[in-house]
């Protein structure tokens, strides 16, 4: 059902497994600050310790390889590798840690996915004003050209950055994700246009300096839900929608894949937001400036985090504020019939996700896509026989099977989210979402493989045996 190279793998991110948040030369991020400035996680939890995969690498080497993965997805911590964010200051501590991971993964014939950016920004560049501020494109690139000569010779598949929408929102908008910033209306979108700036900057240095020699490939991870109209034959329900998708999916893919610019049904949205509320300024959504690098076809690939479906009829906005919520005017409904997994936000839905990889082909000119994040949430009394997981995932893989050999998307590979339970952002450790459970109260940290994590190592096997 799958090709021969087809990538089977499970991701994490440094901040929600290392710990050692302040080992051997780390300097702190923003997700250290908001952890440590109480208030912002369930239970006044923090990612300090987490799976402490800093010291117990070769305990979750020893899980890949029981999974069978063929690849495996990190991410880099930036302030591990360059203290202060820039490469003024390296720590070698760092540059070790990640050398021994990635040649660890290669001798049991993994290949690893490396993100540069998830979530965790150096506190250093916060306080110079972060994502905000435009002379962060060039800091990125800095960081990444370092990270491709030190460790590209061995990489082949790289993310610059993870959910620039979840950046972008949740951080400087909602203040629910570090840094915690709630300036609705502006600074969401001032920090996705960085982000694109310096995805493309990063990008182009790859391009011309790198991938002679290194031969990898370079995208952005993008997270999109899969949304249909509430009623199919209402066109305000349709026009929603529409509105809907492009300001999530189409935010980042519009000026990637598209047209180098943001879709035009976001801009007008917001323009006319701003002209109903009186705001006189320039548009809240920033224009691209000719001067800098190309935005179009600034990915190698087209990397997709999907978790979850929605219906969607126009919103109920918020009032006279400006902000994301009623620029985008779309309102969120669950079906019924959908059951959920763990938080509420999350109702299972494996055939959304063959919908939007069929949509993807069909609208950013059929790009190979890696399906980079998908999983199933825990919550509440701890069940290693994880039935429904299970189900979800041989569900969800019969989809992405569907959707390659019936519809003909271009998907090249599937990681699981995560192959640990870990320290799930402003949800602590309330929430999991592993292939394996790490028992928290226990020094040891101890992974105990579920139910879910031995039905996927036979589907990989079964498909490995060519079955």
């Amino acid at each position: 059902m799958f090709p021969r190279d087809f990538a089977w793998g499970a991701g994490t991110a440094a901040y929600q497994i290392e710990g050692g948040w302040q080992a051997e030369g780390k300097g702190p991020s923003i997700w250290d600050t908001f952890c440590h400035e109480k208030g912002g996680v369930f239970g006044e939890q923090s990612g300090d310790v987490a799976c402490n995969s800093y010291e117990l690498w070769e305990k979750d080497l020893e899980c890949i390889r029981q999974l069978g993965l063929t690849h495996y997805r990190l991410s880099f911590s930036w302030s591990r590798i360059l203290p202060d964010g820039t490469t003024r200051h390296v720590n070698q501590k760092g540059v070790q840690y990640y050398n021994k991971v990635i040649d660890d993964l290669l001798a049991c014939d993994v290949s690893p996915m490396v993100t540069l950016y998830h979530f965790d920004l150096p506190q250093a560049l916060q306080d110079q004003g972060g994502w905000k501020s435009p002379g962060i494109a060039s800091l990125f690139d800095s960081y990444a050209k370092f990270c491709f000569q030190t460790f590209g010779d061995r990489i082949k598949l790289w993310i610059t950055i993870n959910e620039p929408y979840v950046c972008a929102k949740l951080g400087h908008e909602d203040g629910i994700h570090a840094p915690g910033l709630k300036e609705p209306g502006i600074a969401a979108y001032l920090v996705g246009h960085n982000m694109l700036r310096a995805h493309a900057m990063v990008w182009h240095s790859y391009d011309s300096l790198y991938r002679t020699q290194q031969k990898g490939w370079v995208s952005l991870a993008i997270n999109s839900d899969w949304v249909e109209p509430l009623n199919a034959d209402c066109t305000e329900d349709i026009t929603a929608t529409e509105r809907y998708l492009a300001f999530t999916l189409g935010w980042f893919a519009w000026p990637v894949f598209v047209t180098g610019d943001y879709p035009e049904i976001m801009r007008s949205a917001i323009d006319a937001q701003s002209k109903k509320l009186g705001y006189n300024g320039s548009s809240r959504l920033p224009s691209f400036s000719k001067d800098q690098p190309a935005i179009l076809g600034t990915a190698d690939f087209f990397a997709l985090n999907y978790y979850t479906s929605r219906k969607v009829k126009p919103g109920s906005g918020c009032g006279a504020m400006l902000c994301m919520k009623s620029d985008r005017d779309a309102g969120e409904v669950l079906d019924p019939s959908w059951p959920i997994c763990g938080v509420s936000w999350l109702a299972v839905v494996p055939n959304g996700l063959r919908k939007l990889l069929k949509y993807i082909k069909d609208t950013f000119n059929n790009p190979a896509v890696y399906v980079t994040e998908n999983g199933f949430s825990q919550v509440g009394p701890l069940q290693i026989e994880d039935t429904q997981r299970s189900v979800f995932y041989r569900d969800t893989i019969l989809e992405v099977a569907k959707a390659l050999q019936e519809d003909g998307v271009n998907v090249r590979g599937y990681f699981a989210w995560s192959l640990l339970d870990n320290f799930e952002w402003a949800d602590g450790f309330s929430v999991r979402f592993g292939l394996y459970h790490v028992d928290f109260e226990d020094k040891k940290l101890c992974r105990t493989i579920y139910k879910s994590g031995r039905e996927y190592a036979k589907m990989i096997l079964k498909h490995k045996l060519g079955q």
